[in-house]
């Protein structure tokens, strides 16, 4: 818990008047005001995080957190529990879609173990910090101790900072851990403080029987456990995973490091609720890379006060939609610290 409460005490509102400074240099810029949209905004808000007027993003990394829940006793899933330790191989060999769309834009990928139920050797992208081997059955009481939720949170504040004090510049999240569309709604449904149906979707593939046994599982673990919406531990800890409290550590801990971090679809969007309700704050060093297809992550965004960056249909989770937005960051990064200004190329500014 110390470790969390220091980095908590870290996190520290944007310095707006960066904002303005940038704003002025991108005004100067070869191009009518404003007309490069989101990516000027994108650009003002990383030399926000980094207090840093001339930013690079030139280390790349995705942190993959990987974790089995309980609940998937209750038939809620497609598929069954040991997909999750197979993809953690399929990701260590380099075979699945992150590692591809990390390739392309050429950003490392850390795997870390924070609650798969099977064991792992170790290998050079694999931090093993298991807490458990899976959360218990949400359904029947608290999915972890309050314990277990900090050392989650901790986890990925750990993650965060190994990367940053080796100098990477922007870190996105990513996640792998069958049943945790179903943790994600239900974190969904309590902070957001909405109807269980309207952030509840079909996750890898569940047909119409199974999403309506979803949902009843879902408001069950609500009333069986109660959180409380404004206490974010209280609500990882009893409806939560571990993997999304290692996200919510990692934006946490992003936060603390005045780093950007980019958060992917649904179930980083959970863990980004987490964050944001341990610390407001830390809303503010978020980059929303997508808006999935899994219908409570527009909810999610909303109470978070974040626009995607684009919409792909996309659902699959790992850091995918993350990597693609780390790439759009970058070229904003580039449009401030390459563009010529109107002086340096000679050409004439606007009428006034």
């Amino acid at each position: 818990m110390d470790r969390l409460q220091e980095t908590i005490a870290k996190i520290k509102k944007l310095d707006s008047s960066l904002m303005k400074q940038v704003q002025a240099r991108l005004d100067s810029l070869t191009k009518p005001r404003g007309s490069l949209g989101k990516l000027e905004e994108l650009a003002k808000q990383i030399v926000s995080i980094t207090a840093n007027l001339n930013p690079r993003i030139e280390k790349k990394a995705i942190i993959v957190m990987t974790a089995d829940h309980g609940v998937v006793e209750e038939g809620i899933s497609a598929y069954p529990r040991e997909v999750t330790p197979q993809m953690v191989y399929n990701f260590l060999n380099g075979g699945a879609a992150i590692n591809v769309l990390a390739r392309h834009i050429g950003a490392e990928v850390l795997i870390v173990d924070v609650g798969v139920a099977a064991d792992f050797q170790e290998h050079q992208s694999l931090m093993l910090e298991k807490i458990d081997y899976g959360t218990k059955n949400m359904v029947k009481g608290p999915a972890m101790t309050d314990e277990q939720a900090v050392k989650s949170l901790e986890v990925g504040i750990e993650a965060a900072e190994k990367l940053i004090k080796k100098g990477y510049d922007i870190i996105a999240t990513g996640d792998m851990g069958i049943g945790n569309t179903t943790a994600s709604s239900a974190i969904a449904a309590v902070i957001c403080r909405t109807d269980v149906e309207f952030v509840t979707g079909y996750g890898t593939g569940i047909d119409d029987r199974c999403l309506e046994n979803k949902i009843n599982v879902i408001k069950k673990a609500i009333s069986v456990n109660k959180p409380d919406a404004a206490d974010g531990i209280d609500v990882l800890s009893k409806v939560g995973g571990f993997e999304i409290g290692g996200i919510a550590g990692i934006i946490l801990g992003c936060a603390s490091g005045r780093t950007p971090v980019v958060i992917d679809g649904f179930i980083s969007g959970a863990g980004a609720l987490i964050s944001a309700a341990i610390s407001p704050d830390s809303a503010n060093y978020m980059i929303a890379s997508h808006c999935s297809a899994e219908k409570g992550h527009r909810i999610v965004l909303d109470r978070l006060g974040l626009k995607p960056l684009f919409y792909f249909d996309m659902r699959l989770g790992e850091g995918t939609g993350a990597a693609i937005g780390i790439n759009i960051v970058e070229a904003s990064v580039k449009i401030l610290s390459e563009m010529a200004t109107f002086s340096q190329a000679g050409i004439s500014e606007k009428n006034e």
